[in-house]
């Protein structure tokens, strides 16, 4: 998919190769992308990345990266700062939307983005609030272990259960990334939640943090954070889930940074209440 537009814009999908341009302008946003989140991504869907370049210079990128035949994830909208006002977000905004075809689009926006979303069809379903904190030092609690091999199948199932989609693919990489370490809650005969705590530009990221139940979700917490005693730890929480909020600032995070979720359409319903973390802005 190639679009030229005015000042000699050429937009083309982006390659794994190109990632690090793209993480690299997100981090200058202040936005925090994981250190290894590019194979993860890709994996899930290798054509939903877009670069803007004009004479050969990347100077914008995006991702719509779908998931099966009705729901796709906007994110990484971005434009070099110096590059601004000459409608090269518009044009690769676009050519990327229309990797989508006819699926309903959810997005994490920023505030300062929101009125433009919504001009283009994209409706509020909720605040999501960064937290951020210090990680406190505590012992890793009874009924959480590390995620092996074995968990693959029950946590692709819990998270089909806790997301509009499934993404198998995606999955599978995001468990075993590169300095990702995830845990598993059982009750003794069920998978009761999951959590990922991985590395970020400026601290370390939770996401996702899916469980039943507020203890459940303490519990994850606690174990993704018992090995990071005293670095800086963010988890993005949807606005509605109120023992989510309970459970950050009961650890004595912060907000620090919020975003908008909003869609173009329905979604496949899904257990809301379970989602104590978001997995990633940027992939939903």
């Amino acid at each position: 998919m190639t679009s030229a537009a005015p000042h000699d814009l050429v937009v083309t999908q982006a390659t794994l190769a190109d990632w690090p341009v793209i993480a690299g302008w997100a981090a200058a946003e202040g936005w925090n992308p994981g250190l290894s989140d590019g194979p993860a991504f890709f994996a899930q869907d290798p054509d939903g990345f877009f670069l803007g370049r004009v004479d050969g210079e990347p100077v914008s990128a995006i991702s719509v990266v779908n998931y099966g035949a009705a729901y796709g994830f906007l994110g990484c909208y971005l434009v070099r700062p110096d590059l601004r006002g000459h409608g090269h977000g518009l044009t690769t905004w676009k050519t990327a939307l229309a990797h989508a075809g006819s699926r309903t689009v959810g997005l994490d926006g920023v505030v300062a983005q929101q009125d433009n979303y919504r001009q283009s069809g994209f409706e509020l379903a909720h605040r999501t609030i960064r937290f951020t904190g210090t990680a406190a030092q505590h012992e890793t609690p009874a009924g959480v272990r590390p995620a092996g091999a074995a968990d693959l199948a029950a946590i692709t199932a819990y998270d089909s259960a806790c997301y509009p989609a499934d993404r198998p693919r995606f999955l599978a990489e995001w468990l075993t990334g590169p300095g990702h370490r995830a845990f598993v809650r059982h009750d003794g005969a069920r998978l009761t939640g999951y959590g990922v705590l991985r590395p970020g530009h400026d601290t370390l990221r939770i996401g996702p943090l899916f469980a039943d139940t507020a203890d459940d979700a303490r519990a994850l917490f606690a174990a993704l954070t018992a090995d990071a005693a005293g670095r800086g730890v963010s988890i993005d929480v949807p606005e509605p889930n109120a023992a989510g909020v309970a459970l950050a600032e009961e650890a004595g995070f912060q907000a620090s940074f919020e975003t908008a979720r909003m869609y173009t359409g329905p979604v496949r319903e899904h257990a809301r209440h379970r989602v104590f973390g978001v997995t990633t802005l940027e992939l939903g």
